[in-house]
């Protein structure tokens, strides 16, 4: 693959940030930068590297993609209030019988899995406290 500045620019923000961003903010971070980017060129720039496997792609059936410049496989976790993603620092051996798991009724090869973990991330847990000892005083 030729170099590009836009691609490089791309690839430089999502490894400075561990927000799981998506294409629009990443979009927005690189403009100043690159004021001459198109929406389109970060969106076709996203899907070439995630072929690549230089990121990953992180679909969600409730909203956008989100991109990560860690590529090597790893667990995420959702908060279902403010929509947050955070990486999960978990063994993969750890879970690795889920493989063998899933094979045991599927007649195919499973070769890997994605696992998102869903929940309240401890800020928005904090919130709720907060607001919760407001009402109580």
């Amino acid at each position: 693959m030729n170099y590009s500045r836009q691609r490089d620019s791309i690839l430089q923000y999502l490894r400075s940030t561990k927000s799981h961003p998506t294409a629009d903010t990443i979009y927005q971070n690189i403009l100043t930068e690159n004021p001459n980017i198109s929406l389109g060129t970060v969106y076709r720039n996203l899907t070439q590297l995630t072929k690549l496997g230089e990121i990953q792609k992180l679909t969600f059936f409730d909203g956008p993609d989100r991109f990560d410049a860690a590529a090597d496989p790893h667990y995420h976790f959702v908060c279902t209030k403010c929509g947050s993603i955070f990486d999960l620092d978990l063994d993969l051996y750890s879970l690795s019988h889920i493989n063998l798991l899933a094979s045991h009724n599927f007649s195919g090869m499973v070769e890997g899995h994605m696992t998102y973990f869903y929940g309240v991330c401890q800020q928005c847990m904090e919130k709720e406290e907060n607001k919760n000892s407001l009402k109580n005083q």
